[in-house]
């Protein structure tokens, strides 16, 4: 995989030096948080136009039902696009003033770049560097995955590892972040 020899920060990453002309929110929790739902009802409560970019794949028939679930759930007012590696050029693609782009989820992003042996690090600090690049606001949701132990093997350290800097990056350039428990949002900045 690239970059599992070490795992450390984008040598040139400053997340909390980003300025960002449009809103940034972001929402973590664990699986079946209600991170998700919460997520929608912030940007349908906007006015604006609802874009959802999903960055999973249906790779079987349960997380084809998931997104079904999703995708239902959302109904027809929101366009969704499909995005699974290039986030930043869909981010910079679909954000416009009068949009309102949820990323569902960054933590599939991190798991399909790492199976398609991608520079994480790299792609994660182009992804925040650009933030201040966008054209709209923009929710971003993710899993947090640091709250357990470490993990017995290598390639889920390296996830966790990963995700939780590209995380610290997100939160540090958003405007806004929740954590989800139980389906309560608690606002830790903003």
């Amino acid at each position: 995989m690239a970059g599992s020899s070490s795992i450390t920060p984008h040598p040139n990453w400053k997340a909390d030096s980003v300025v960002l002309p449009g809103k940034i929110t972001f929402v973590l929790g664990g699986a079946r948080s209600g991170k998700s739902s919460y997520a929608e009802k912030l940007v349908e409560a906007s006015g604006l136009q609802p874009v959802y970019l999903a960055t999973g794949r249906a790779f079987d028939g349960e997380m084809e039902s998931r997104i079904a679930v999703h995708r239902d759930r959302r109904g027809t007012q929101w366009q969704t696009v499909e995005e699974p590696l290039d986030l930043k050029s869909a981010l910079l693609q679909q954000t416009q003033s009068t949009r309102f782009v949820l990323v569902d989820c960054l933590t599939l992003w991190v798991t399909n770049l790492m199976m398609a042996e991608r520079d994480i690090a790299a792609e994660s600090h182009d992804l925040v560097a650009v933030l201040s690049a966008l054209g709209g606001p923009v929710v971003f949701v993710s899993n947090e995955v640091g709250l357990g132990i470490v993990p017995e093997n290598r390639m889920a350290r390296e996830f966790r590892d990963h995700a939780g800097f590209l995380h610290q990056a997100i939160a540090a350039a958003a405007d806004e972040v929740y954590f989800m428990a139980a389906g309560l949002p608690l606002k830790m900045k903003g």
